[in-house]
């Protein structure tokens, strides 16, 4: 198992957050955006991926997700 640097997912939590603060939306888009960031970071820090590339879509992915079950 490789080492993961909480360091790289403390930013990453870090940027989304400052980025859900950019704009209004709504409750569904908010949770969704932060279960995919942090899905994202898990699963590319335990497979040894990027942490922040792996954060970034999965706060675009559920973000997405979040907004069309607002619709």
């Amino acid at each position: 198992m490789q080492n993961v640097d909480i360091k790289k997912i403390f930013l990453a939590f870090a940027l989304v957050w400052m980025m859900l603060g950019c704009g209004q939306p709504s409750p569904n888009t908010k949770k969704g955006a932060l279960v995919g960031a942090a899905s994202g970071a898990v699963v590319s820090g335990v497979t040894g991926g990027n942490v922040l590339k792996g954060a970034a879509v999965g706060t675009v992915v559920g973000g997405t997700v979040g907004y069309i079950s607002d619709q």
